[in-house]
C-alpha cells in the first residue's frame, strides 16, 4: 500500500509533529515486542492568530510563539528527536481528484499532465507550487483518478522552517486528514465497501469518502455556523447522485473541533442525518496509548494524525 501523499521522502522520522491553528502537538512510537505503541505524546496551546492556515499568503503570524510551543512540546517527549514527520493543516493546501482517460506511462509525462490540468484552476502560478499526487480509483475503461494536493512552495517552507528553528529536520510533510486516513490504511483496518470519514479541527472540518482503500471524494470546509451541516448535506447528495453510492458500511468521526463537545455532537448529528451508526475514531485500535490518554479525550483526538503519520512511515520502511 502506497502512502497518500508526501512532499519529501526521507529516512524514518524519530517523531511526528502537527502544527495546527490552536496547538502544537507531537508523538513518538516504541516497540513492545511485536506490538507498536505510542511511547510519548505532548501538546501545547497557541495564542489566537499565531498560525492561520491559508492557501494564499503567510500562514505563521507569531513565529516566536509557534517555535516556543514546538520546543516545549519536544522537550516533553523525553529524548529529543532530530528527524520529524510534519503534519500541516488541510486548509494550507487545495486537494482535488483528477481523472484521466489515459495515463502516461512515464512519471515525468504524468507530472506534466497533472500540472497542466491544475493551471486552469490554481489561484497562483503552478510553477510556484508544490504538487503531489497518488493513484486513486481506477476506471472500468482503463482510466484512473489521482488524488492531487497543491500548495505554495513558500507555504510549505514556512512550516518546515518552524521545525528548523526548533532544531528539527522535517523530512516528510503531509496533511492532517490524509494522515488520519493513512493510519487506517497502514494499520490494515480498511473497512470493506464505501465508508465515510469526518475529521474535525478547531478551524475546519474535512470529509472523505473512501471506496475500500481509495479516496473517491474529499472536501474541506472552514468552520462556521452552518459549515458542518452544509458539508455533510453536499457530500451525501454528491455521493448518491454522482458516485452511485449504495450506502456507507462504516462512518467514522474524530479530531478535536473548536470545543471539547464538538466531536460527540457531530457524531450524534451524523447518526440522525445518515440513519446509521457512527463511530468515534478510537486510536487505541491502531496502537496502545499512554495511560493518561483516554480514547475519547482531546489528546486522543490530536494523537490520531500523528499516529497515522508514524504508522505510515514505519510501513514504508518495512518496520510495521
Amino acid at each position: 500500500m502506497s502512502a497518500l501523499t508526501s512532499w519529501l521522502a526521507s529516512p524514518p522520522p524519530d517523531a511526528a509533529v502537527e502544527l495546527a491553528t490552536d496547538a502544537v502537538s507531537a508523538a513518538t512510537l516504541s516497540s513492545r515486542g511485536a506490538e507498536t505503541a505510542v511511547e510519548a505524546f505532548a501538546q501545547e496551546s497557541l495564542p489566537p492568530g499565531a498560525l492561520t492556515p491559508t492557501l494564499m499568503g503567510s500562514n505563521v503570524h507569531d513565529r516566536t510563539s509557534v517555535v516556543a510551543a514546538l520546543k516545549t512540546v519536544v522537550a516533553r517527549l523525553g529524548s529529543k528527536p532530530r528527524r520529524v514527520a510534519l503534519v500541516v493543516p488541510d486548509t494550507a493546501t487545495r486537494v482535488s481528484l483528477v481523472r484521466f482517460e489515459q495515463v502516461p506511462a512515464k512519471s515525468d509525462d504524468l507530472d506534466q499532465l497533472i500540472r497542466w490540468h491544475l493551471k486552469k484552476s490554481a489561484p497562483f502560478p503552478v510553477e510556484d507550487a508544490c504538487v503531489t499526487y497518488a493513484p486513486a480509483a481506477a476506471n472500468a475503461d482503463g482510466g484512473r483518478e489521482f488524488l492531487v494536493a497543491l500548495a505554495r512552495c513558500d507555504t510549505i517552507r514556512e512550516y518546515e522552517s518552524i521545525c528548523e528553528d526548533a532544531g528539527l529536520q522535517a523530512g516528510l510533510v503531509d496533511l492532517s486528514t490524509f494522515s488520519v486516513i493513512n493510519g487506517f490504511l497502514a494499520g490494515g483496518r480498511i473497512p470493506s465497501g464505501d465508508w465515510l470519514l469526518v475529521h474535525m479541527k478547531a478551524d475546519y472540518t474535512s470529509i472523505a469518502i473512501m471506496r475500500g482503500s481509495d479516496v473517491i471524494f474529499f472536501r474541506t470546509r472552514p468552520e462556521g455556523e452552518d459549515a458542518f451541516a452544509g458539508l455533510v448535506h453536499q457530500t451525501t447528495m454528491y455521493y448518491q447522485d454522482r458516485l452511485s453510492g449504495q450506502g456507507f458500511g462504516r462512518v467514522l468521526v474524530g479530531g478535536t473541533g473548536r470545543r471539547s463537545t464538538d466531536v460527540e455532537a457531530a457524531r450524534l448529528d451524523l447518526e440522525t442525518r445518515l440513519g446509521t451508526a457512527v463511530e468515534r475514531i478510537d486510536p487505541t485500535r491502531l496502537a496502545p496509548l499512554p495511560d493518561r490518554l483516554g480514547s475519547a479525550s482531546e489528546g486522543a483526538g490530536r494523537v490520531i494524525p500523528l499516529l497515522g503519520m508514524l504508522l505510515r512511515t514505519q510501513q514504508e520502511v518495512g518496520v510495521a
